[in-house]
């Protein structure tokens, strides 16, 4: 029992987050990593992703977030945030660059 409890305490002080970390694999993989880190830092629903585009460092996502939930849905407010990641899918940078009504239309 005791052995058990080496065992499992060793393994989880060995493991880090960032280790074993994979290069992003492509488009996908990298909005999927901008949403979940995005979501980890400003605790609001990612709603989806507008755009991905690949840089010399990694890759460039804008992300839709609902920010205040209200009813009629049509009237909640939404923001664009430009996420950048390195080749590895870390969080570099972000911020809110749009913030906008649900209903509203693009100019």
């Amino acid at each position: 029992m005791a052995e058990q409890r080496a065992r499992k305490s060793g393994t989880s002080r060995s493991a880090s987050p960032s280790a074993g970390r994979k290069h992003v694999k492509g488009a996908e993989d990298a909005a999927e990593r901008a949403c979940l880190s995005l979501k980890r830092l400003i605790t609001h629903r990612t709603e989806g992703v507008s755009a991905v585009s690949r840089t010399d460092g990694g890759w460039h996502i804008d992300v839709d977030v609902l920010e205040l939930p209200r009813i009629p849905d049509t009237t909640s407010l939404l923001a664009t945030y430009e996420v950048d990641l390195d080749e590895e899918g870390s969080l570099l940078q972000y911020r809110r660059v749009r913030r906008y009504r649900r209903g509203q239309a693009d100019e």
